[in-house]
């Protein structure tokens, strides 16, 4: 049986959100500035997938007794830039592939930061020696093969994106699930 929200309810539930936070995440205090400047609410836990999801905290009065997790539902794996993402797809492939692959039924987003995009993938304006044909061809195949959203988004918006992913993806799930 499916329970069907009031939108006052919706948005009471979208205001608990708690993102999750990798504990093995570095360099990452952009984004928790971010979340604490709009009293976004974090917690760190040792992720299985991916360096961000989040929780529901527990509302007696929507009788949710517990918090409810969404860590094996969604994640966003970030890359601080092109080339620590090329050296994820060649000396680390095996171990980047295998944490897409435990996550395979997840919903995944792939942030890269920084001021780079596609178009430096093709002009190869990275200092890594991985092929631009090579690289958009891995990129493409782990979209297609992991169900993998790949977004690039300078580092300043980077916390703005992964808790917009979240709260949609959410409020989505209140709406249609």
């Amino acid at each position: 049986m499916k329970y069907y929200y009031t939108e006052k309810e919706i948005k009471q539930l979208l205001k608990q959100i708690v993102v999750l936070v990798d504990t093995r995440e570095k360099e990452n205090t952009h984004i928790l500035n971010f979340f604490e400047s709009k009293n976004i609410r974090y917690k760190e836990k040792k992720l299985s997938v991916g360096d961000y999801s989040f929780f529901v905290e527990k509302n007696a009065e929507l009788n949710m007794q517990r918090d409810l997790y969404f860590d094996d539902t969604i994640c966003i794996e970030r890359k601080a830039s092109l080339d620590e993402l090329a050296g994820n797809l060649t000396a680390e492939r095996d171990r980047f592939e295998s944490e897409l692959l435990r996550g395979n039924k997840l919903k995944k987003f792939l942030l890269i930061e920084n001021e780079q995009g596609y178009n430096d993938i093709i002009n190869h304006n990275y200092r890594s020696q991985y092929a631009p044909k090579s690289y958009l061809g891995t990129l493409f195949s782990f979209q297609s093969r992991y169900n993998l959203d790949i977004n690039f988004v300078r580092k300043e918006f980077s916390g703005n994106f992964i808790f917009s992913a979240i709260y949609y993806y959410f409020r989505n799930y209140l709406l249609y699930s």
